[in-house]
């Protein structure tokens, strides 16, 4: 339930079980890991991550009431109706409840958020409309992802199965005081479930239409009186959605699999240590993109090369000849101790390493041979360091202080390899300048972080709060691109050559560099009107740094300073509400927001001269400002029946964007300008308004038995697809409603749970993102259509 609205009945779990919400990998591995676990109950409780805490009357187990709901936004352990910032929780079992397992679906359930999809490397997550910037190696995001207080440096490092989720936040706004990177747009906090000192045991099996399969599982418990450990593990495999034609082949369909194992030492109430490993791995074909719309010159070439491409009348086929695949490989290790000081001070040590690798094979969206193959690989490895030192509370001031550094080393390789009818595809005449030639090109930068940052809050009076926060970071990055020359095709002169080389030359940039120093504060002031009323008004200021282009693009013909781009500036203001009222029945919150974003980051398109193809650049778009409305409900209006809503108004439009690249209407016209204005035009891929409701009711019978319906409904508005602001790939809105029915009943040692599910109910063509294509197309990642399914779960 979203802000972790609780209800006691009969049927929560005993001493011993886990309530519902683990996963699996290898169930035969995690039974007998389980086996090996001691399963005496130890007098030793974990305290270690914010759980939700159940607000009832424990003389009346029948009492509803929404529970307390603890997070870490702050760095400390707080009351999320008591911290003035916009701040959206999920627990573990909501987000199991509803099925959401990927973090591309979280947008059904968050406000102000959009996530762009279209396989792992080429994902973004937007907050308020900003941060639609998928497949920059040479940047991060505008929103930052943290998983148990880990910054992850790659969007695509949270692309795989959310397994043994304790909690997730959504904090909305520039939060570049506390969180380790500085984020212009806002941070989502994942923190997974610890290591029990009472032993926990779940197996669950599902299985749906199109070959779906997921095993998930988890065993927990006491090793020593000091020591307890976790594993959970994962499987899911599914045949796809999208049918070739060419060779009757489902596409976005694969295998994904990970595990999870921890360690938690406890010998007492003032120490502990939390020690997380952990492996990820997909191999499938997501990345199949349909052809979605597309300007007459498409259609031209592909007619003049005997291919036969998709109409966009039919979302759920493609005709390719080639191979569409993904490859991750990723996992990490962290630790994070924590000691209780003298006077209640505590000091936090978190050190993390992560290693991201990613290998694509794309098709260019015909039948005939004009690409084989192209994509980006990457490889990534970070390592990072944060160190803070939390007052106690209580008195008149408290605060927080801490020092972080992170390193990160990231290299791609950039490949095409063209097939014999790629010069009447791209060019529109045969030269021989491309045809059957292969180009390789490798980019690598080294980012080196460094911020000293702190938080205060001044007590001004027993209801009046005032908070003050500052953070410096230093940061550096030493960048390099360099083509090698083009291999095979015919040998060439004239025309051809001068085509060759100037689209495929080898190329060196020689080392680039990007240094600054961003400042980020946090003004905000708060006010107890009772104890169940908060208001808060804040003004914040985040940066993110520049970055760099790791692709050729325009540095041949613009200069290698073409490559860099400067950093993003935000600020921020917040006025906002938190209210818990009827009785702890009804919690409502809701906040107006305005940030403007200068020097807004982008990928852009160029045409170099001379040459006939558009190339992605970096850029800094401009300004932008992003306004609106939000507002979150959770209430139990009956017992047994929990209602959870959230919605936002956001405006998100471009104040300044002059050099924008023009859409496919335009660029393929005769005598087209180089770049059109798109000054007050909406920015891409903000939907205006978002709504997300959901709902459980469930009701008691004879003999232990728990019936229990879920259902949810998550609608957004219509959205710019690309950059370009095209009506070509503007994205329509759409609303999702999704169903579950099922039952838990108490059955030997533990607590069976089966349901049946229907995601996506009444079939609705949804797209998560559109993508600027070749000859002025546009391809679009499709969502997942109509899908059944059952689940059977065992907590024991």
């Amino acid at each position: 339930m979203s802000q972790s609205a609780s209800l006691q009945s009969p049927f929560t779990p005993r001493p011993g079980r886990t309530r519902p919400g683990a996963p699996d990998y290898a169930l035969v591995l995690l039974l007998a890991l389980g086996g090996a676990l001691p399963l005496q109950a130890a007098e030793q409780d974990d305290t270690t991550g914010a759980t939700p805490e159940a607000a009832t009357d424990k003389g009346n187990p029948q009492a509803t009431a929404l529970g307390k709901v603890t997070v870490t936004a702050r760095r400390r352990e707080e009351d999320s109706q008591k911290v003035p910032t916009p701040i959206t929780v999920l627990d573990g079992a909501t987000l199991e409840n509803q099925r959401i397992t990927k973090v591309q679906d979280l947008q059904q359930v968050l406000p102000s958020v959009n996530v762009a999809y279209i396989h792992a490397r080429q994902s973004s997550i937007a907050v308020r409309g900003i941060g639609n910037n998928p497949a920059s190696d040479g940047l991060e995001g505008s929103a930052g992802v943290y998983l148990d207080n880990v910054y992850l440096g790659r969007p695509g490092m949270a692309v795989f199965d959310l397994l043994d989720i304790e909690q997730l936040e959504l904090l909305r706004g520039p939060q570049g005081t506390l969180f380790g990177k500085n984020t212009t747009a806002g941070v989502l906090n994942i923190s997974t479930r610890a290591p029990t000192f009472t032993p926990e045991r779940t197996v669950e099996v599902s299985g749906g239409q199109e070959g779906y399969f997921q095993g998930r599982g988890t065993v927990s418990g006491p090793l020593t009186d000091e020591l307890a450990g976790r594993v959970s593990a994962y499987r899911t495999r599914s045949d796809g959605y999208i049918t070739n034609i060419h060779d009757d082949n489902k596409l976005n369909g694969g295998e994904r699999q990970g595990i999870r194992g921890q360690l938690l030492y406890k010998p007492g109430e003032d120490f502990s240590l939390r020690w997380i490993s952990e492996y990820n791995e997909e191999d499938s074909s997501n990345g199949s993109m349909v052809v979605y719309g597309a300007a007459p010159r498409f259609w031209q070439r592909a007619a003049l090369v005997g291919a036969s491409p998709i109409a966009d009348s039919d979302r759920h086929k493609v005709n390719i000849d080639s191979r569409q695949h993904v490859s991750v490989h990723q996992g990490g290790s962290s630790v994070e101790a924590n000691w209780k000081l003298a006077n209640d001070f505590t000091l936090t040590s978190i050190s993390a390493y992560r290693f991201w690798n990613f290998t694509p094979a794309n098709d260019e969206q015909l039948n005939v041979s004009a690409i084989r193959n192209t994509g980006v690989a990457v490889r990534d490895r970070q390592f990072s360091q944060e160190i803070r030192l939390a007052s106690p509370t209580g008195g008149a001031f408290d605060y927080v202080v801490g020092a972080y550094a992170f390193n990160q080393n990231l290299g791609n390789k950039t490949f095409t390899d063209y097939g014999p009818f790629a010069d009447s595809y791209l060019l529109g005449t045969n030269l021989n300048a491309l045809n059957s030639t292969s180009s390789k090109a490798n980019g690598k930068i080294e980012t080196d972080s460094f911020a000293l940052f702190s938080q205060g809050t001044w007590h001004l009076t027993d209801k009046l709060d005032f908070t003050a926060g500052l953070r410096g970071t230093y940061e550096e990055k030493d960048a390099k691109v360099k083509r090698y020359a083009p291999v095979g095709g015919a040998p060439v002169t004239g025309a051809g050559a001068v085509v060759r080389n100037g689209q495929l030359g080898a190329y060196d940039s020689g080392d680039l560099s990007v240094y600054s120093f961003a400042p980020s504060a946090l003004l905000s002031l708060s006010y107890q009107f009772s104890d169940d009323l908060l208001g808060y008004a804040s003004l914040s200021h985040g940066e993110k740094s520049g970055g760099v282009n790791l692709a050729v693009a325009s540095a041949p013909s613009a200069g290698a300073d073409s490559l860099l781009v400067g950093p993003e500036r935000a600020n921020d203001a917040e006025l906002g509400l938190k209210s818990t009222l009827l009785e702890r029945r009804l919690q409502l919150n809701a906040n107006l927001f305005w940030t403007g974003i200068h020097g807004y980051q982008a990928t852009t398109l160029y045409q170099p001269a001379g040459s006939t193809q558009l190339v992605q650049v970096l850029s800094n778009a401009g300004s932008v400002r992003s306004r609106g409305l939000e507002l979150e409900a959770t209430a139990l209006p009956i017992r047994g029946l929990t209602l959870n809503f959230n919605g936002s108004y956001n405006d998100v439009t471009y104040l300044s964007f002059k050099d924008a690249p023009c859409p496919a209407e335009i660029s393929t016209q005769p005598g087209a300008p180089a770049s059109c204005d798109l000054t007050g035009k909406r920015v891409v891929g903000a939907s205006k308004w978002i709504a997300n409701l959901n709902g459980e009711y469930k009701w008691q019978l004879a003999n232990r038995f728990e019936p229990y319906v879920n259902a949810s409904y998550s609608y957004r508005s219509e959205a710019e697809g690309t950059l370009d602001d095209s009506d070509l790939s503007k994205i329509p809105g759409y609303g999702l409603a999704n169903f579950s029915v099922g039952v838990r009943h108490d059955l030997g040692d533990g607590q069976l749970d089966a349901s049946v599910w229907l995601k996506n109910a009444f079939d609705k063509d949804y797209y998560l993102a559109a993508f600027a294509s070749i000859n002025g197309s546009y391809t679009a990642s499709v969502g997942q259509p109509r899908t059944l399914g059952a689940s059977v779960r065992y907590d024991f």
